[in-house]
């Protein structure tokens, strides 16, 4: 069943989001404190519209440009990294549930503003049976899932002839169990506890195979033939990560800015810490890479929007490098919030000190599978080298 009309077009998204930015700051301690993201800050989000941007516009959603998907989750970001993350995810699961069956689309969409959640895990399985399947695991990492109202959960599927095959299934969260497990030191506030099946029956039309997506089939008979979901959603993911990653760059760079004009540098005889030369070369330095990962991040939204928009097919080369681009731009904003946090003084130790978390949630979105600096070079490095990739994640 359809939604309703879209009330507001998304040409003003990004200013709307900018006006609850000093809420999402104000709430971004307390959000690492309980470990998920606010009901202030979700509504605030809701509100503005951002869960819509990846939801088909017959269901009442916007399909916004990737351009602006990335400002939107930028700017969020900066506010707060843990914030950005869920949003990036809520988003991409929208996307996501677009690629299922029609019949399950009309299920998930029942508002234009529905939360889901979803993991890329395979730790759980799912066992066929008449008209479905049967699901059984644990799924870490499910971000936003205690607000989420369905979560697409990974499992593979042992055909019992050669690999098992990878499905994504639409569950609804209240047929499945959250763990309290979500205790970390990094995108604390995201939420993303682990999800349990137990027995849950899941029909044939709320399974999208994963394999299939990956090489551009998906069941969608509505959304199959429209450029917006043509988009990868691999590279998109590497997009998405892209708008976390900067914004949280430059929330450091702007906390370290305002630091360094109501603070010396203790036991010299700089009273003002903006004085002093060092703090020049470290400000410099840390807003080179900064900027860096910002025009890296315009050249992968550039290359994903002019293949939707002529349809051309990604070569191997174009896939390894936007993965090996996202997490070289997250790298370059680590370092920089590495440099700046490190010149910040012992005060910036305490925990409502948003500097310290900014490191930490950077390092955090540094250690994910698909963003890792150093996995990504290695990949394109073999294509470079003429090799395969050896994953069929691209």
């Amino acid at each position: 069943m359809a939604g309703p009309a879209t009330p507001r077009p998304d040409a003003d998204l990004v200013e709307r989001v900018r006006e609850h930015l000093p809420l999402i700051r104000a709430h971004a301690h307390r959000a690492e404190q309980q470990r998920r993201v606010t009901g202030e800050v979700l509504k605030a989000l809701s509100d503005a519209g951002v869960l819509r941007m990846g939801v088909p516009r017959h269901y009442g959603g916007y399909q916004s440009s990737l351009r602006t998907q990335i400002d939107v989750l930028n700017e969020i970001s900066v506010a707060c990294g843990s914030a950005g993350y869920t949003a990036m995810i809520q988003v991409g699961t929208a996307f996501i549930a677009a690629l299922f069956p029609d019949e399950a689309q009309d299920e998930i969409f029942t508002v234009p503003d529905v939360r889901i959640s979803g993991t890329l895990i395979p730790s759980s399985k799912a066992v066929p049976v008449d008209g479905g399947y049967v699901v059984n695991g644990n799924s870490p990492f499910a971000t936003g899932c205690q607000d989420a109202g369905w979560h697409l959960l990974t499992a593979l599927h042992h055909t019992g002839d050669g690999p098992p095959e990878m499905l994504w299934l639409a569950i609804p969260m209240v047929e499945l169990q959250v763990l309290d497990d979500w205790d970390v030191t990094g995108l604390a506030g995201s939420g993303s506890n682990t999800v349990a099946a137990r027995d849950v029956y899941v029909p044939a039309h709320r399974v999208l195979p994963v394999g299939p997506m990956l090489e551009g089939s998906f069941p969608s008979q509505r959304n199959s033939g429209d450029p917006f979901y043509r988009m990868p959603v691999l590279l998109l993911f590497c997009a998405w990560a892209a708008g976390n990653a900067v914004g949280m760059g430059r929330a450091a760079l702007a906390e370290f800015e305002e630091r360094i004009h109501r603070r010396g540098i203790t036991y010299t005889f700089y009273e003002r810490q903006h004085e002093a030369p060092v703090t020049h070369l470290q400000f410099a330095e840390a807003e080179m890479k900064v900027s860096a990962a910002e025009l890296i991040t315009a050249d992968l939204v550039e290359l994903i929007e002019s293949k939707a928009a002529s349809g051309e097919p990604y070569t191997a080369k174009e896939r390894a490098r936007v993965r090996a681009q996202c997490g070289y731009l997250a790298r370059l904003c680590k370092e920089a919030a590495d440099l700046v946090g490190s010149a910040s003084g012992a005060s910036s130790l305490h925990r409502e000190a948003p500097i310290q978390r900014i490191v930490r949630d950077l390092n955090a979105l540094n250690l994910h599978s698909y963003v890792n600096p150093a996995a990504n070079l290695e990949l394109y490095g073999r294509v470079l080298s003429g090799l395969d990739a050896g994953t069929p994640f691209l």
